[in-house]
């Protein structure tokens, strides 16, 4: 795609980028195909290709509206038109430079910008949505049904092994899932002992930074960012192997450290090195598959059996890891029912289900749909986001998958 950058972006460090993703766009289309918002909208504006024309005229000068700023805003960031683009358009990186301008040139009004403020300090801090989450639990039972769903109820982590291995990797405790789901990193803990690995906490580290670069706020962003770099960079010089995420979209963040520090003299190589080290729980575990298959043989029968596989768009697109999860599951004994159209985002995608939540709504209904077809026991993902929103409107449970794994382990 030919573009011309105004004088305001030309030989910037965004424009430089921006550029050269926009010329490795050909317009072809593909894309609209695998958009979630253009399946539902049918408005190529809602589409991959009609967000790269609105961001590639504001590059070139032309003034953002509220409409522009609209159609950004409606984008999930799955990521499947990069998965889905023979070109290789890195459509991320294009999209979070332009909604950053857009929000400078256009900004919102006062709800707008309170409600993506509270968003960030209340999804983004452990202690604040820990306090505000065990209030909703508390008066649960006494909310309408609609409301009921969004506060699961309160759920306990079991026991977390002590470091006892020479092998040992750090984790990322996640901002709303050890409150949500305590047990998904602890059942990763009880996992990777069984094997020979320890798995540890840093206190020090926060929230990957994903809530508020999404939201536009990109300075709130590397300074998480830099706080959780500081973190774990002490344990990986007292020999740890990996930095493990079992929230994909937390994985898809941090593995991005090294590219969004890439100019910051003080971070840039160590932003490298962390994004380096950093594993979803699936490739750490995809790695022992030999060590897992002893344990897998002699287990007992498994009371869940049946199970329907949700990919998060994080994993398999954002991160390009597909197949191990499943893989896994199979050889610990579950059955995968099939699942049609798994491209396809389930609608959660970080704060888009509370923006956005007629769209996402729509798009958890097809997907739920999918999901279910094959009449499956329970359905697994591997993502908090994903299995609270899903579990919103499923009444079939939907837990993380390393917690069938740990339990089919135990029963060894």
């Amino acid at each position: 795609m030919q573009t011309t950058l105004s004088d305001t972006y030309r030989n910037t460090p965004e424009g430089d980028v921006a550029e050269q993703i926009l010329r490795n766009c050909v317009h072809c289309g593909f894309c609209l195909a695998t958009c979630p918002t253009y399946l539902i909208l049918g408005n190529e504006l809602d589409s991959p290709r009609g967000r790269i024309y609105l961001i590639k005229q504001v590059l070139e000068g032309a003034a953002p509206t509220a409409k522009t700023r609209l159609h950004l805003d409606r984008c999930l960031t799955c990521r499947n038109c990069e998965t889905t683009c023979p070109s290789g358009v890195e459509y991320g990186k294009l999209l979070d430079i332009g909604r950053h301008i857009v929000e400078e040139k256009v900004g919102r009004n006062i709800a707008g910008s309170a409600t993506r403020a509270a968003l960030k300090t209340g999804l983004g801090s452990p202690t604040l949505f820990n306090m505000a989450l065990k209030l909703g639990q508390g008066v649960r039972s006494l909310l309408p049904d609609s409301l009921q769903t969004r506060i699961p109820a309160s759920e306990s982590a079991g026991n977390w092994p002590a470091s006892r291995h020479t092998r040992r990797m750090v984790v990322l405790q996640g901002c709303v899932q050890p409150g949500l789901k305590p047990n998904i990193n602890a059942a990763t803990a009880r996992v990777l002992d069984r094997i020979g690995i320890s798995l540890i906490a840093a206190d020090e580290a926060g929230c990957c930074g994903a809530l508020a670069h999404h939201l536009n706020d990109t300075d709130a962003g590397l300074a998480a960012a830099r706080r959780n770099i500081d973190a774990w960079l002490r344990h990986l010089d007292a020999g740890a192997e990996a930095i493990v995420m079992t929230a994909s979209g937390c994985g898809v963040m941090v593995k991005d450290y090294g590219w969004l520090l890439r100019h910051d003299p003080a971070y840039a190589d160590k932003a490298a090195r962390v994004s380096a080290a950093t594993r979803d729980i699936s490739e750490i575990l995809a790695a022992e598959r030999d060590a897992l298959k002893p344990l897998a043989a002699h287990r007992s029968p498994l009371t869940i059996k049946r199970i329907a596989y949700h990919s998060p768009c994080t994993l398999q697109h954002g991160q390009q890891l597909g197949g191990d999860v499943e893989a896994l599951l199979e050889q610990a004994g579950f059955e995968l029912t099939p699942v049609m159209e798994k491209h396809l985002c389930c609608g959660s995608a970080g704060t888009y289900s509370i923006l956005q939540p007629e769209l996402a709504g729509a798009l958890r209904t097809r997907k739920l749909d999918h999901l279910q077809a094959g009449t499956p026991e329970m359905i697994v993902t591997a993502n908090i986001g994903c299995l609270t929103h899903l579990q919103s409107g499923s009444s079939i449970p939907v837990r993380h998958w390393v917690e069938l794994l740990d339990e089919a382990m135990a029963a060894s």
